[in-house]
């Protein structure tokens, strides 16, 4: 708050985009090395003027070793440019014109850079869509706080989390003021961040309106932070660049959060949170350093030393080239800047994982020990591990909800109840499985999910009829005989499913997961809370009990046979769905198997289904996410204390 005033005051610092002082200013971003001093940074190159020189040998002074400090004297510059060069003049109020004018500015930021435009500007919202051939992913915005309240409902809780020092995205229910439909397509909240640098205080001072400030990268590959990437990469975007001379020495995306009824939530764990530790749980003194290398999606890589787990930054999804090359980056920085020698690698059970190939081929290479760990068990300890269960607390009941991941009978899991601990699991309660139709496809097109279920439930007729123009046929042919049609017990195929018969995503999804937060969007706005919800048939597969969602899909069809409300049959199916899987897990802990209830999976974000599953398991110990991302995001956590684990059983 002290520099706010300084930049927008009379001062020496006045309009200074580099402002900072100890209690504020980039650290991560700029680190080339520790111990944290300026020659370490990548300010190493600004000599201080005797003014900052004074500042920052004074005791007194709020600068005192303040390693970024600065001044327009003698730090990094701030300039606007247009195909490559320089325009001359003040570059914040030549963005801001641009902006005013309908278009997009690449904004070089603290750990990369974004895409702005006018957040209060349809045509401006739809053309920075059109160009980032992003047709329907919710954008981010930024405005002062004033602003947002104008906008949204804030809670207290929730302007707390906007305020915190880490200045995390925040999703914001929808209120007052309306903004342009086309920023987050059917959802009914926004993802809402303060300016937390002076670039940003002055940009938004300027423009006085929201803007998207969205990360400026091509779809699905990490965002620039070289000037020269960013003019390469983003000057088909871009009517404009707000450059500086200061290097981003590490990518950094924008954190992501939630306040659920039950409080905080992380969905991704970006700047701000990293590299922030958590304390190894009781039982774990002594451990020895590990790397675990997390999964396919949401990759995040953890290093375990001197007690405590380091769960690194969001890096993306590993199919992508340049994502993959920030992934073997950060697992060189990571070892290079916490001096970190592993003794153990841990990597996901799935063999075709990049993740896994590369943490299978490092422990090979290195001489080192390799555990690979089950998908959900990873999940299932990554809850404990935040939650701080002990080594020795005994078994608890996983309610683990996600997309897939390889099951131990080689078949694809992600709607199990397992019950276990750090050291192992069962596998006591699953959704009955059913064929992803053209394997990876299934996750993109939900009519595929619909069509298996809707035959599963003797409602071939309706399926028939609801996807009329598909190649039916061939796909039910394919399902038959399970060619590129493998059978998976997926939550969040099933979500697709629901969506696709209300009419949601039903042709294909644009980004993963939009079916299901759609239709967690319908549901939050139905006035149904209280009701039992749709019924899921329970039954013994022999090794455990099979969960099957044929009687709720039937009920939901006769619901809209009867012209119900799509809002009111997506609420009934989560409620449904979450005491569907509650029931068994609770009987674990009611016998004595399970002494909690573990809630973990990428579903598990949707608060909603929270919420359903901690009132379905009322009076029950729960544990679930509130630091570490329930998806895939924090499985190198879980994957790092079940390799500890195994170590300290041997």
């Amino acid at each position: 708050s002290d520099c706010v005033a300084e930049i927008f005051g009379s001062g020496r610092r006045a309009g200074y985009a580099f402002t900072n002082c100890t209690h504020c200013g980039p650290r991560y971003s700029i680190l080339r090395g520790l111990p944290y001093d300026r020659a370490q940074t990548t300010m190493a190159g600004f000599a201080m003027c005797a003014a900052c020189g004074a500042e920052y040998d004074d005791p007194a002074d709020r600068r005192f070793h303040a390693q970024p400090i600065a001044c327009p004297a003698c730090g990094p510059r701030v300039w606007f440019e247009r195909e490559g060069r320089e325009v001359p003049g003040d570059a914040v109020a030549l963005a801001a014109e641009v902006l005013a004018r309908g278009g997009i500015v690449a904004v070089k930021g603290l750990g990369g850079f974004h895409l702005a435009c006018d957040a209060t500007d349809p045509m401006a919202v739809a053309l920075l869509r059109e160009r980032k051939r992003r047709p329907a992913k919710p954008f981010a915005l930024m405005a002062p706080f004033g602003v947002v309240q104008a906008h949204t409902r804030v809670s207290a809780a929730e302007a707390t989390l906007l305020a915190d020092p880490a200045a995390p995205i925040v999703l914001l229910q929808k209120a007052g003021l309306a903004l342009p439909e086309g920023l987050a397509p059917g959802q009914d909240a926004l993802g809402w961040m303060l300016p937390y640098t002076p670039l940003h205080h002055l940009l938004c001072a300027a423009v006085d309106r929201p803007l998207v400030m969205t990360s400026g990268n091509l779809s699905g590959a990490p965002q620039a932070i070289g000037n020269g990437e960013a003019r390469e990469m983003l000057a088909a975007f871009a009517d404009g660049f707000v450059m500086h001379d200061r290097d981003i020495a590490r990518r950094l995306d924008d954190s992501v959060e939630r306040i659920t009824p039950e409080g905080p939530m992380v969905l991704r764990r970006a700047r701000g949170r990293v590299p922030g530790t958590l304390p190894l749980p009781e039982g774990f003194g002594g451990a020895p350093q590990v790397v675990a290398h997390g999964g396919q999606m949401k990759a995040a890589i953890c290093l375990v030393k001197n007690g405590q787990a380091l769960l690194g930054h969001h890096l993306g999804e590993l199919d992508e080239a340049l994502t993959w090359e920030a992934f073997l980056q950060a697992d060189r920085d990571y070892a290079a800047l916490f001096d970190h020698r592993p003794e153990v690698v841990a990597v996901d059970l799935h063999p075709e994982y990049r993740a896994t190939q590369h943490g299978r081929a490092r422990a090979d290479r290195e001489g080192l020990r390799l555990e690979e760990v089950q998908h959900h068990h990873a999940h299932l300890a990554s809850c404990l591990a935040e939650n701080g269960w002990p080594l020795d607390g005994g078994k608890v009941a996983g309610i683990i909800l996600d997309g897939t991941g390889l099951g131990s009978d080689g078949t694809l899991w992600g709607g199990e109840v397992l019950l276990g601990d750090y050291r192992g699991f069962e596998r006591r309660a699953w959704l009955t499985p059913a064929p992803l139709i053209g394997g990876d496809m299934a996750a993109r097109e939900p009519w595929r999910n619909a069509l298996v279920r809707l035959d599963q439930a003797g409602l071939s007729d309706w399926a028939d009829e609801m996807f009329a123009d598909k190649p039916l046929a061939m796909a039910r042919m394919a399902a038959q005989r399970g060619v590129n049609a493998p059978l998976s017990s997926s939550a969040g195929r099933l979500f697709d499913a629901v969506a696709a018969c209300l009419g949601i995503c039903a042709e294909g999804q644009s980004y993963e997961g939009e079916a299901a937060m759609r239709l967690e969007a319908l549901a939050a706005a139905a006035p149904e809370a209280g009701h039992p919800g749709h019924d899921f048939g329970i039954g013994d597969a022999g090794a455990g009990l099979r969960i099957d969602p044929s009687p709720m899909i039937r009920q939901l069809c006769e619901e809209l046979g009867a012209g119900c409300a799509p809002g009111t049959i997506a609420r009934r199916f989560h409620a449904g769905l979450a005491r569907a899987l509650a029931a068994p897990a609770r009987a674990l802990v009611e016998t004595g198997e399970a002494k909690a209830v573990a809630l973990t999976g990428g579903c598990f974000q949707n608060a909603l289904l929270l919420d359903e599953a901690l009132r379905a398991l009322d009076g029950v110990p729960v544990l679930f996410h509130r630091k570490t991302p329930a998806n895939d995001g924090g499985l190198a956590l879980g994957q790092a204390l079940v390799a500890l684990a195994r170590m300290e059983s041997d």
